[in-house]
């Protein structure tokens, strides 16, 4: 019985171990490949300012805000 138990806190640390070695490994690969970004790109946000759906939203709002607010009906002033 004291076999099984050394045995199993043994075979915990190795694959552990062999897990923990993988995962580097994965990681070292990933960090090798360059970003299919190019450098000059706007990251985040921004790099949907110039989408024809953002610009279509945004003239849309523009023109309710000419128009007279959120587009909710007005109270009749009496």
């Amino acid at each position: 019985m004291e076999g099984e138990r050394r045995r199993s806190p043994l075979r915990s640390f190795a694959l552990g171990g062999l897990v923990g070695v993988a995962g580097a490994i994965a990681t070292g690969r990933r960090l090798k490949t360059p970003s299919r970004r190019p450098r000059d790109a706007p990251a985040g946000l921004a790099a949907f300012e110039d989408a024809p759906c953002f610009l279509e939203v945004v003239e849309r709002e523009a023109k309710r805000y000419r128009d007279g607010g959120d587009g909710a009906e007005q109270p009749d002033a009496q």
